[in-house]
């Protein structure tokens, strides 16, 4: 007997080619970057560019709600970034906390001491710039006299008082603050560092390897002068958790910027892990992640990785992958341009002054993770119990 089979037709699934039609006007030489971003921006990275500024406008800084972290990494304020896109963000209440390397704090420092860094390009004899005393940071070329002034600097304000207590990074970043305002208002000049509007701001800056830096190698120098900064880095985990789990707990979102990658990439994101891992907090991660950065991430290093492997971290929530964008290109070359659609697409928001909350923060973190450590102890106890009961009977 001939087996009969049914043969059904699948019905075509037309939703694939809902997207935007690739039809682009020719570019006249009049567009604004708002009209480059949204009509020309269409694939590769440039797509990836695209989503990431919609998502920062349409999701992340639409409203109040979501607390922004913004991480750096790379030489990205002696090239000028700090000064044009970064600080305009932080001022219009774009950024409520900030992760970064020392060496970025450090050379942001040189601007608002006046100091000038000169752009040229990236040939050039490195052994007469030595002898000319000359620094190089690829196509960005300095004065030495430039490190050894801010050097001088940093060992003058050492020296106060208010320098000689244990602190957290953010606490150390928020007292040179002060000192870089006075410095920027005796020249003249106005929004040139982001340690100065920081402070102005109350926006936290957290340097998770406070060392591996210039501002952490001139700590060291005072420390044989009997002059030493107590940093206490324990804090810094403590605050920034506090921050993401007290957004969440108010019925908030965090979302995270991550501009390149490193120590300030993993800083950022591991504030999930401490919540659900260590402190044993129930959360889900992130809300929504952007990340520029050139690093591949098949080479297995932290600076490439994906926001789906964050998922299996606990570091990003698995429900909210469609708002986590990743797009490879250079820093330099995405971060005005997504500073500029920013600016000109969302209303300013309130600063929210993470700064001036961070005790609070803690304490509430203290608290949620007393009474986890409680309930798991009860559970514990319980479990203990069942199973000394069972070996009893047998």
């Amino acid at each position: 007997m001939t087996e009969r089979r049914k043969i059904v037709k699948s019905r075509k699934d037309t939703s694939h080619c809902k997207g935007k039609r690739i039809l682009p006007d020719p570019i006249k030489g009049c567009e604004k970057v708002v009209d480059i971003v949204e009509n020309y921006f269409d694939c590769f990275n440039a797509g990836r560019l695209r989503e990431c500024c919609e998502l920062l406008t349409n999701k992340i800084i639409a409203g109040d709600d979501v607390t922004v972290g913004l991480s750096l990494s790379g030489a990205l304020t002696p090239a000028g970034l700090g000064i044009s896109s970064i600080i305009p963000l932080m001022k219009a209440g774009f950024i409520d906390w900030i992760s970064t390397t020392g060496a970025n704090l450090y050379h942001d420092t040189h601007f608002a001491l006046g100091f000038s860094l000169h752009r040229r390009g990236p040939i050039h004899d490195d052994i007469k710039l030595r002898r000319d005393k000359i620094v190089r940071i690829y196509d960005i070329l300095f004065d030495y006299k430039v490190l050894l002034n801010t050097d001088a600097f940093y060992r003058r304000i050492f020296v106060e008082p208010e320098f000689r207590t244990e602190m957290s990074t953010s606490e150390l970043h928020y007292r040179i603050g002060k000192y870089v305002t006075e410095r920027e208002k005796a020249l003249g000049l106005k929004d040139v560092s982001i340690l100065s509007v920081a402070h102005r701001l109350g926006i936290p800056i957290y340097s998770p390897a406070p060392a591996d830096s210039s501002i952490g190698m001139n700590i060291a120098e005072a420390e044989f002068d009997a002059r030493t900064v107590y940093l206490n880095v324990s804090r810094d985990i403590n605050e920034a958790t506090g921050i993401i789990l007290k957004t969440k707990r108010g019925g908030g979102k965090s979302a995270v910027i991550i501009l390149g990658g490193g120590s300030p990439k993993n800083f950022m994101l591991q504030t999930e892990p401490q919540i659900q891992e260590v402190l044993g907090i129930k959360d889900k991660g992130h809300d929504y992640f952007i990340q520029i950065t050139d690093a591949r991430p098949d080479t297995g290093g932290l600076s490439g990785a994906t926001p789906s492997e964050a998922v299996t971290w606990g570091k990003v929530d698995k429900d909210m992958l469609p708002d986590a964008v990743v797009c490879y290109t250079d820093v330099s070359i995405a971060l005005p341009i997504l500073a500029s659609y920013a600016l000109a697409k969302a209303k300013k928001r309130r600063h929210k002054r993470l700064y001036d909350k961070r005790e609070e923060y803690v304490e509430f973190l203290k608290q949620e993770y007393l009474k986890a450590r409680s309930w798991r102890l009860r559970n514990l106890g319980m479990t203990l119990k069942e199973a000394k009961g069972k070996i009893n009977q047998k």
